[in-house]
């Protein structure tokens, strides 16, 4: 991967239709089932096909199955990160303020601070583990279904803009009269 310099490096390209929606507010609705953060307009350089995009995206966003599986996220996430949060700072404090705790003999030479230490690394894979298992039964299906259906409608949308491009586009001339003419010509 080759890094990039200069001016182009530091912009941030705002065309994604995913990026204002979920910077701003990460999809969370209000009472009434709308989302709490307006979504900014599209730019005024904006195509068609990318404006229904985004149109598409948005829905999505909006939908009831795409709220349950971010809801799904969160039910998991903010939990596991608070308790590996505070065992982690109960770990960091009691090392800091109770050294005669954290020194106390367990096994021979090995003691309180190393078996916590050692806690904070098995923790670390336990919590890994527990998150791609519950992606894996809880989300990751209803995220894939929300990304097929995704799929369907910008396809189905391309094919009916491809389709509606054909059908208003004048037939092109397949050569001048006078090529048809020498064709038969050579023909005969």
């Amino acid at each position: 991967m080759e890094k990039q310099e200069g001016r182009e490096a530091a912009e941030v390209r705002t065309d994604d239709p995913w990026y204002d929606a979920l910077a701003s507010g990460w999809g969370e609705l209000d009472g009434t089932g709308t989302p709490t953060t307006p979504v900014a307009p599209a730019p005024a350089a904006a195509t068609e096909h990318e404006s229904r995009a985004a149109e598409i995206y948005l829905e999505v966003q909006r939908s009831a199955a795409f709220q349950e599986v971010r809801s799904r996220y969160r039910r998991f996430v903010v939990p596991a990160t608070l308790a590996f949060l505070v065992w982690y700072l109960a770990y960091v404090v009691a090392a800091t303020t109770a050294p005669e705790l954290m020194a106390r003999p367990v096994a021979g030479a090995v003691n309180v601070a190393m078996v916590a230490g050692l806690g904070q690394f098995l923790s670390t894979f336990l919590l890994t583990w527990a998150y791609s298992r519950h992606a894996r039964l809880h989300r990751d299906r209803d995220a894939l279904d929300l990304r097929w259906s995704v799929f369907d409608r910008t396809r189905t949308q391309e094919h009916h803009r491809t389709r509606e491009s054909v059908h208003h586009r004048p037939r092109e001339q397949h050569g001048t009269q006078e090529q048809h003419t020498a064709w038969a010509g050579e023909r005969r």
